[in-house]
């Protein structure tokens, strides 16, 4: 991070406060999210983005991109280059009325969903898309996170970040593609860390960091507009009165404008709303974590908390807390350093053999 702060990388060290007028600006926008130069992908500073949690936007890293090029031509000449790729696999899609403005989330009451999911061909999607493209109430059209190896091998060959195990760590990142008309994806987090590609169109992400959860106003675990909570704040219009520490995450706010070619980097957890802002337009993604293949998933251990700890006395809570922060939040090593290596076992660092046992324990006790 002492080189980003030298200017090493030409960015600001600071994030840039948007201009009065400027398109898309909003009050949600307080600041912009960290420019930074870079020649190709492999000089992305991930330690800094990661360790320093600092979001970066690196502008036109990949606009040499074939789908890139073809998006630049126009909205049809990206749609036939994907087009040229496909396996003919039938794809997961999403279309919602005009009336949700392509907000994909809720109904009224949240004992649904605004959109309906279907499988389809891909060209029957893109079909719908060329039919309403440049109606002005055009329903939301949307294929999300589709997986690039298993759908569109040959077109992830032709554009791709050329990152390996140096970045991605022992096990390959999970490469997914997103296309749509003009959509929005609530505010959310994931549980990896994300590279996002801006391919054809334009996009904005507004970032919180993890910290902010309480101000965002989380919905219900089950069911979810796209696998993960979201934030039930409605970004186009916060009712204050409703959800009045919305106020303070916008503070901590900031917005990524991006335009063909762009990749921004950002760490796992921080919450981000994403908005396709043209007719059609497509983001590829990078969702990676640098952690062995045996680690298990934290929400497991989250909705566990739910059963076990949520409801206790809170001088229970607190007891439980200063155990977890002992053997889990710090030092991997310190709770087994004053113990034999024979008698450490899952206190003693964990390879595949040792997870597979503590996961069996595990299971044993909630089963009893």
């Amino acid at each position: 991070m002492d080189r980003l702060l030298d200017g090493q990388y030409r960015g600001s060290d600071r994030p840039q406060e948007p201009s009065p007028g400027q398109p898309g600006v909003t009050a949600l926008t307080a600041r912009r999210t960290l420019e930074v130069t870079a020649a190709t992908p492999a000089e992305i500073p991930f330690d800094a983005v990661l360790a320093g949690q600092t979001p970066m936007l690196f502008k036109g890293l990949v606009r040499d991109w074939p789908l890139v090029q073809a998006g630049l031509g126009s909205p049809q000449a990206a749609r036939d280059y994907i087009r040229a790729h496909d396996r003919g696999v039938p794809v997961v899609g999403y279309t919602g009325d005009p009336a949700i403005k392509g907000r994909f989330f809720y109904n009224d009451t949240l004992t649904g969903l605004n959109f309906k999911a279907e499988r389809a061909p891909l060209e029957a999607f893109l079909g719908r898309i060329e039919a309403v493209e440049g109606q002005e109430n055009a329903p939301a059209i949307y294929i999300g996170s589709t997986d690039l190896d298993a759908y569109f091998p040959s077109l992830k060959a032709e554009n791709d970040l050329g990152l390996g195990p140096e970045v991605y760590g022992p096990q390959p990142p999970m490469a997914g593609i997103w296309l749509g008309n003009r959509t929005v994806a609530a505010a959310h987090y994931d549980m990896s860390n994300n590279i996002a590609v801006c391919a054809v169109g334009r996009r904005r992400f507004t970032l919180f960091p993890p910290d902010q959860v309480a101000n965002l106003y989380p919905g219900p675990l089950e069911p979810t507009p796209g696998g993960q909570v979201v934030s039930m704040v409605d970004f186009e219009t916060p009712d204050f009165d409703r959800h009045p520490r919305f106020r303070e995450a916008l503070a901590s706010a900031q917005v990524a404008e991006m335009e063909p070619g762009d990749v921004l980097v950002y760490p796992a957890l921080w919450w981000h709303q994403v908005e396709a802002l043209d007719g059609f337009n497509v983001l590829m993604n990078y969702w990676w974590n640098a952690t062995p293949a045996f680690v298990d998933t934290p929400m497991t251990t989250l909705l566990h908390g739910l059963l076990s700890l949520r409801d206790r006395p809170d001088f229970e809570k607190q007891g439980w807390k200063a155990l977890f922060d002992y053997y889990v939040f710090g030092p991997a090593e310190r709770a087994g350093a004053h113990l034999p290596d024979d008698a450490r076992g899952p206190l003693g660092a964990l390879d595949d053999l040792k997870a597979r046992r503590l996961r069996a324990w595990l299971l044993d006790r909630l089963n009893r």
